[in-house]
């Protein structure tokens, strides 16, 4: 008599497991793609490059040594270069933001 009601009560949980690990599956599809890590700046430029502006462009900060932001400049570069397919926008910017961050400026801004 017992062997019957042990054996259904087994069947239960297994039922109600199983029901459960579905639906956390199914949450765990469902639920947003949130990205682990935000690498680049998202957003436009400014009309007028600004030291915020130009050390998120070159990943650095912005009191950072000049040996950092060379070092970084050359690291955005060679990523960006236009003779490697980069864009001749996105080299000016670079630049810029190197020269900014050096006191280097020109005053004019991009040529673009």
């Amino acid at each position: 008599m017992a062997s019957p009601f042990i054996a259904g009560l087994a069947v239960a949980a297994a039922a109600l497991a199983g029901r459960y690990g579905i639906q956390a599956w199914n949450a765990y599809k469902a639920r947003p793609v949130v990205p682990r890590m935000r690498k680049f700046y998202e957003g436009g430029f400014q009309p007028t490059m600004t030291r915020r502006e130009a050390a998120l462009i070159l990943g650095v900060r912005e009191n950072v040594s000049a040996e950092k932001v060379r070092e970084a400049h050359r690291r955005v570069m060679v990523a960006n270069h236009p003779d490697a397919g980069g864009s001749h926008y996105l080299a000016s910017k670079i630049n810029e933001a190197k020269d900014l961050l050096l006191g280097k400026t020109k005053g004019g801004g991009s040529a673009f």
